[in-house]
């Protein structure tokens, strides 16, 4: 592994010469030196005898090396004369070599030598220090060429280590200069040796002096970086020299050797405090650089992946970090707090990872908080997963050791509900399981996957069952030896749903595919194919549906040209298996309905995504080939041979498209009335039998379906619509009422199946003309026309009749329990009101506990959509449809005429309540939206065709919710016929319905629909839903995270196309700097903005809550261009391209603003509709109500304003004065008050929430005084709201208007209590006004006060539920006011009282009336006493409830 890449530097070593050769030997000195003798003799009378046997240390008379010391001492005190002399007799005596190895050898006695006893006396220190330090060059060579020489024998260690741990030195820096003198000088050896000794020999005092020293060393040998550091680390240095030293460190980071990282990387980190570590962090990451390989992709292939020896320096450098973290837990939080300001995916490095990799083998918090910030980047995309490649591969040895920590982050982002998150945890498992080869490690990784596949949370079983698959899919032959550790799946087959079942069946297909054909390895095999089998044959619908699924995945393997010759040990060949297989499992569903049907559609699946053997495929067709003798019939010449009357139902011919061409008709009332008493029905297969047919028709044919395309016109055998009128109905006995029912139920599902395979031949397809499109387009939508149709009628019916609808579509509840499918009950409604006697009994039931112990409660409307997972529209939360309530409101004595009508353009309800059991439509038949059949109506009008688009814009939004990702590419073509039905709608709306009065009758004559006069359109009803419709379709489009993907942006750019004016919007635009760019993304959304900001005004005249659909839109247009800012360019103006900006956005947000106060001053008396009243929309009014308050330019003055100003105009429950009400605001009435009163706290309590935020970081900043001043008045203004709010209960005397005061009032207390550090940080410069914020207040919870105890004593619960949590609140309140003027001021700052006991309007209560007679004024002068308390002696009195203060103390 290469962990840096680095420039060696040329090694100094390695030169001819460093520094000047060494002084050449003198010549012997003479030993008849006088000087030498004087030397001598006061050496001798001290105790230290020179004369000894050549070569032997000098001999010490005494024990007490200090004798000697002490004596010289003495000597030069009295006669400062002997000091040159003895020097110059001491430096005559050092010339020859063998005396001055004496003198630095350590004496008999003592370890000391003579020259180390000389250097202790201060007189002659300095001068011997000199003389030593002039030896030591001449002595260089021999340390240059003899390195194994011994201490003993080395003269220049020797003089080096008599200046080690001197007590004193006499002239420090003259000595520090010396020796850096000859350091500089001196060979590499020395130099290590001498820089490791400095902090032995110099004091504190010369650290100025070595520091540049050692700076130059380094840069001109970073060989000795080592010592160096040492060096340092052993140096008592200062804080600036400390700072200084480790910038001499961070220097060397560019140009150190590999194996000497380690040392700079420990002294680094071991220097770190709080002050330079983000620094030390800083220089790591920018030099430590992590070279890997640059694709690890491209080693994948390689032999010698993962073998590589690792550097044992990588391993040291990774050890040192991973110490010093431990060791030091400030550079864990520095590190994190560095990775998390990075915000782009370009500015992190590989060496990131192994920081994160390293902290969180840590533990304990710190591994906690590693993970999420590691999720956190991932999911933004900020990290990625190169970099971890980089870590991983061909780098095994290293991550070896860290290993536990590699797969412990792994795990986590497994379990993570993000996909990215997932996503990114399934490549790292491949990229570890592809690393380490060993059994251990593979079984360890294994065994975390089963136990994830096993802990039940849907998202993780699915990330984790996805990863196996992927790995038997690319490993088999490596996982088949382990594969015992994969069996522990089979464990929770029971658990798992149907495409977790399919990839467990994957899992083991893709390991017996890969056994041998030995009787060893292919057990697999045999294996898997013996549990099928018995999971097919199991009487129980649960594990036959395993058995299903199992076999059918068994087949796709089996039936792939590129599988193995033998699958089993068995002799038979691979397509005969999966055709065993597949007779096997049709046989058992035979009599099950159900089964069958799950059978057929992921037959159908597995066709439509994989190619089988011809053999297989060529069984298949002539199974489904079946259909025709099952269920159609023939005519001649487009009709009947005779009439058909099946239990005094007569049918017809219905939905003719082909007219006498057609050659067979679906014979559904012959099928239905011979198989009623039979449960199942064999038609109950229909759906899911044609569907297979269509796609062995499709694989066989190239994709099309010209074999069976009579089918698409050919008519269906249905009852009599005759029968349908109210006075036949009504005498239809149930078994009829019953045949007819699923007649038309069968029907309906049958053309969603024609619409789904047909519409495929009108997609992108190369292989049909375009007039053969066009002709199949006007058939699919004449089959929609006829589906509309039906599906009316029958809702119509279940509208009277209660009907449980078999199921014809596979659902997973199906299977949960044993038996077979459900039965049929048709219970018609009773026509008979019920006596009171009776409703009470029924109310006494519905009031008694179930054997759980639970109350049964009658489920509503509502609560059966949701149960059922259906996706309501907009128009039945807001109860606009009248079909609604003409189902709800039906009784007996309606006549039939007034319950006979089906207006086509609302929702059938009753059929979404059993949504679950129809066959779905498919995504690809939106693409009727881009087709017209004007050209064959009877005009050019296209009214006609909105219930068609209107049907498929409501499925289209259900799916939305659903299945966004899939759908995006899909939906791409027709955002342009939105715009036109869009225009359409408005058309309709803006113009009025009288373009073409019989176009919807005519074209439904020409679909084949029959007539029936009480099926009606309502156009008023298409114009409004259809709008409503395209709207929540751009809305929930704009609102999925992927779209705002780089690769996804032209689908965005399309969508925004789409909604562009037709007029010039550069006009509008003008005020804004810099100009837009015609096209770009910024010009986009401000011409989508502008056209729906047009409109509103038309709309608003027509409908009220239409226009609210269109202010939401236009919020959603704001909302996602923040966002696309947000995520392309971090929210930062400087990043952006000029593409998009945010000079836009407030622009819009203004704009946002005045439309919704628009809305908000609207008269509904206005309204075209007549019918658009305040009620039932006080939803609406509130979201409205946000918007404006949100989207205008200071969100806490407007607060104010209406808190102050317009809502006390509103007049109270008891008076319903309106006369005095002058405001610009037509919605706020005393019916809406309660809904505007709840927006303004929340959104007063939003604001106060974002100031917080914006205020906690500040608290220790020395911010500007302006900007603090700012603040406070913001965080006064919303005080003030809150204050205003408060005090509307003295008039507003209902319970839920005293409920939101007390429950909002204590959240706004409880965020306040959060900026009381900024406000004790700014107290000194802005005492008054932070007083002064606080003491208004005081009077809100003076109140609030009032309001609990009132609540108590006449027993509220809707308000007392919340009094323990505010009461908490203003309990901290009060001590926070206390400890911020105690601390901050003088004086008597705080007194805590008791006030008298008074209700709302001010009165004392009569209980707490003083006996003496100054209650007058100490009732008039209570306010003046706190002000005066403030403002004389800068404190303040904060009083209680003189009730509550004392019995209210258990409550809190």
């Amino acid at each position: 592994m290469v962990f840096l890449q680095r420039s060696n530097a040329s090694n100094p070593r390695n030169s001819v010469a460093t520094g000047p050769q060494p002084v050449p030997r003198q010549a012997p000195r003479n030993p008849d030196d006088p000087l030498v003798d004087a030397m001598t003799s006061l050496l001798a009378e001290a105790g230290c005898t020179l004369r000894v046997p050549r070569g032997a240390p000098p001999s010490l008379s005494s024990d007490d090396p200090h004798r000697i010391r002490r004596h010289l001492e003495h000597r030069f005190c009295y006669d400062p004369a002997l000091v040159p002399s003895f020097l110059s007799g001491f430096n005559s005596y050092i010339q020859s070599q063998s005396d001055l190895h004496r003198v630095l050898l350590p004496t008999s006695q003592d370890n000391r030598s003579l020259a180390r006893i000389l250097l202790s006396v201060p007189a002659i220190q300095p001068q011997i220090q000199q003389m030593l330090l002039e030896k030591l060059p001449e002595h260089f060579n021999d340390t240059s060429t003899q390195e194994s020489l011994s201490l003993k024998d080395d003269a220049a260690r020797l003089i080096i280590n008599q200046f080690r741990w001197l007590d004193f030195l006499v002239d420090p820096t003259g000595f520090a200069e010396k020796l850096m003198e000859v350091l500089s000088v001196a060979p590499y050896r020395m130099k290590r040796e001498i820089v490791g000794l400095l902090p032995e020999i110099l004091g504190d005092q010369c650290h100025c002096t070595v520091l540049p020293a050692l700076e130059g060393l380094l840069n001109e040998d970073s060989e000795l970086v080592v010592p160096v550091l040492d060096a340092l680390s052993d140096l008592n240095l200062d804080e600036e020299l400390q700072e200084q030293a480790i910038t001499i460190a961070i220097s060397c980071l560019r140009t150190i050797d590999l194996e000497h990282m380690p040392h700079l990387l420990r002294f680094l980190l071991l220097s770190a405090n709080q002050t330079n570590v983000r620094r030390i962090i800083l220089q790591i990451r920018d030099h430590l650089k992590f070279t890997g390989p640059t694709d690890p992709s491209s080693l994948r292939n390689k032999k010698l992946k993962g073998k590589c020896t690792v550097n044992s320096t990588d391993a040291a450098i990774l050890d040192t970090l991973r110490s010093n973290l431990r060791f030091k837990n400030i550079l864990c939080e520095a590190i994190l707090r560095e990775l998390k300001s990075i915000d782009k995916p370009q500015y992190h490095k590989a060496i990131d990872v192994w920081f994160l990799i390293l902290v969180h083998s840590i533990g304990g918090t710190l591994q906690r908080s590693v993970e999420k910030m590691l999720k956190k980047k991932v999911v933004e995309e900020c990290l990625q997963v190169a970099l971890f490649d980089q870590c991983i591969h061909s780098h095994r040895e290293l991550v070896k050791d860290h290993f536990a920590s590699f797969l412990s982050v792994t795990e986590y982002l497994l379990s993570c509900k993000e996909d990215k998150a997932r996503d990114f945890a399934i490549h790292l498992f491949m990229a570890l399981f592809e690393e380490f080869c060993d059994i251990y490690s593979r079984q360890e990784m294994l065994g975390i996957l089963v136990t994830h596949i096993g802990s039940g949370v849907s998202l993780e079983v699915c990330s984790a069952l996805d990863t196996m698959v992927l790995l038997t899919s690319k490993h088999s032959n490596e996982l088949v030896p382990i594969s015992s550790h994969i069996n522990g799946i089979l464990d929770y087959l029971e658990s798992f749903c149907e495409d977790n079942l399919r990839k467990v069946y994957d899992v083991f297909c893709h390991l017996a595919l890969c056994c041998k054909s030995t009787k060893d390895t292919s057990s697999i095999g045999n294996e898997l194919l013996m549990i099928v089998r018995k999971q097919v044959s199991n009487p129980d619908q649960k594990y036959r549906k395993m058995g299903i699924i199992g076999t059918l995945r068994l087949v796709r393997a089996l039936g792939d040209a590129r599988s193995p010759r033998n699958f089993s040990s068995s002799q038979k060949s691979n397509s005969e298996e999966a055709l065993e297989l597949l007779r096997m499992a049709i046989n058992s569903c035979k009599t099950d309905v159900l089964p069958l049907i799950l059978l057929y559609d992921e037959l159908s699946a597995l066709l439509e995504r994989k190619n089988l053997q011809s053999t297989i495929l060529d069984w298949i067709g002539i199974h489904a080939g079946e259909f025709e003798s099952l269920f159609l019939a023939d005519l001649e010449e487009g009709q009947l041979t005779c009439k058909h009357i099946s239990d005094g139902i007569e049918g017809e011919l219905w939905m003719n498209l082909d007219g006498g061409l057609s050659p067979v008709c679906l014979n559904i009332l012959p099928i239905v009335a011979s198989s009623l008493e039979q449960n199942p029905s064999s038609l109950q297969v229909l759906p899911s039998q044609f569907t297979l047919l269509s796609v062995v028709e499709r694989s066989t044919n190239q994709g099309s379906l010209g074999g069976i395309d009579a089918l698409l016109g050919c008519p269906l055998h249905l009852p009599s619509p005759k029968c349908l009128d109210g006075v036949n109905w009504r005498n239809l006995s149930e078994k009829q009422r019953k045949m007819v029912c699923l007649s038309f139920y069968y029907a309906i599902n049958w053309i969603r199946e024609l619409l789904n395979a047909f519409s495929t031949q009108v997609g992108m397809v190369d292989f049909i003309t375009q007039k053969t499109k066009n002709e199949m387009a006007a058939k699919l939508l004449k089959r929609l026309r006829n589906l509309i149709l039906l599906e009316g009628l029958l809702d119509r019916i279940l509208q009277s009749d209660s009907l449980t609808l078999p199921e014809l579509s596979y659902s997973s509840r199906n299977f949960h329990s044993r038996g077979t499918s459900k039965s049929f009950n048709l219970n018609p409604r009773k026509r008979v009101r019920k006596p009171k006697s009776e409703n009470n009994k029924e109310k006494e039931i519905s009031d008694t506990p179930n054997p759980d112990g639970k109350y049964l409660k009658q489920p509503t409307i509502m609560d059966v959509f949701k149960k059922a997972g259906v996706s309501v529209s907009q128009e039945l939360t807001n109860g606009s449809s009248p079909r609604v309530a003409s189902s709800n409101a039906c009784s007996p004595e309606l006549e039939a005429e007034e319950i006979e009508i089906v207006d086509l353009s609302m929702v059938p309800v009753q059929l979404e309540l059993q949504r679950c059991n129809f066959r779905p439509l498919l995504g690809g038949l939106f693409s009727l939206l881009a087709f017209s059949e004007s050209s064959s109506s009877c005009c050019s009008d296209p009214q006609a065709e909105l219930p068609l688009y209107l049907y498929l814009l409501r499925d289209l939004n259900i799916k939305l919710e659903k299945t966004q990702r899939e759908l995006l590419i899909s939906i791409r073509p027709l955002f342009g016929s939105f715009r036109r039905i869009v225009d359409s709608a408005f058309a309709m709306l803006r113009d009025g319905y009288e373009s073409c009065p019989d176009h919807w009758q005519s074209t439904s004559t020409t679909s084949g629909n029959p007539e029936i006069p009480y099926v009606v359109v309502s156009k008023l009803s298409i114009a409004s839903f259809l709008f409503k419709e395209v709207l929540h379709c751009y809305r929930k489009l704009l609102s999925f995270p992927d779209i705002y993907l780089q690769t996804n942006l032209p689908i965005l750019r399309e969508m925004l196309e789409s909604l562009q004016p037709t007029e010039d919007v550069g006009l509008i635009f003008s005020e804004i700097q810099p100009s837009r760019i015609l096209g770009n993304l910024e010009y986009l959304y401000g011409g989508s903005y502008i056209f729906l900001e047009a409109i509103i005004d038309e709309a608003c005249s027509h409908s009220y809550l239409l226009a609210w659909e269109i202010i939401e839109t236009m919020q959603s247009v704001v909302s996602s261009l923040s966002t696309l800012v947000e995520k392309q360019f971090g929210g930062n103006e400087k990043n952006m391209n000029a593409e998009c900006s945010q000079n836009i956005l407030p622009f819009l947000r203004k704009r946002l603003g005045e439309s919704a106060h628009k809305l908000l001053s609207y008269d509904l008396s206005n309204c075209k509709n007549g019918g658009d009243t305040l009620q039932n929309k006080g939803d609406v009014i509130q979201k409205i109500l946000r918007i404006y308050l949100q989207n205008c330019e200071s969100t806490s003055d407007l607060l104010d304003h209406l808190a102050a100003c317009v809502l006390p105009q509103v007049p109270s429950g008891k008076t319903m004065d309106t006369q005095k009400m002058h405001h610009e605001f037509q919605t706020l009435s005393p019916s809406m008050f309660l809904t505007w009163y709840r927006s303004l706290h929340e959104e007063n309590h939003g604001t106060l929430v974002k100031m917080v935020k914006e205020m906690i970081p500040k608290t220790r900043a020395n911010s500007n005084g302006e900007a603090v001043k700012g603040l406070l008045e913001e965080l006064h203004k919303l005080v003030n709201v809150l204050v205003s709010l408060v005090n509307m209960c003295r008039v507003h005397d209902k319970v839920a208007v005293h409920a939101m005061a007390v429950k909002y009032g204590g959240r706004f207390v409880d965020t306040f209590l959060k900026v009381f550090g900024y406000l004790k940080s700014h107290f000194e410069k802005n005492s008054n006004k932070i007083i002064e914020m606080v003491k208004g207040l005081q009077k809100a919870t003076r109140l609030i006060q009032t309001i609990c105890s009132e609540a108590k004593g006449s027993k509220r619960t809707m308000i007392t539920t919340k009094i323990p949590a505010t009461k908490k609140s203003l309990e901290r309140l009060l001590f926070e006011v206390k400890a911020l003027l105690h601390n901050n001021t003088t004086g008597r700052t705080f007194e805590l009282g008791m006030l008298k006991h008074k209700d709302l309007n001010g009165q004392v209560v009569s209980s707490q009336v003083y006996s003496n007679g100054d209650d007058g004024d100490d009732e008039d002068n209570d306010d003046h006493l706190e002000l005066d308390a403030i403002n004389e002696e800068d404190g303040m009195e904060v009083d209680q409830d003189a009730n509550d203060y004392n019995s209210n103390q258990g409550d809190d």
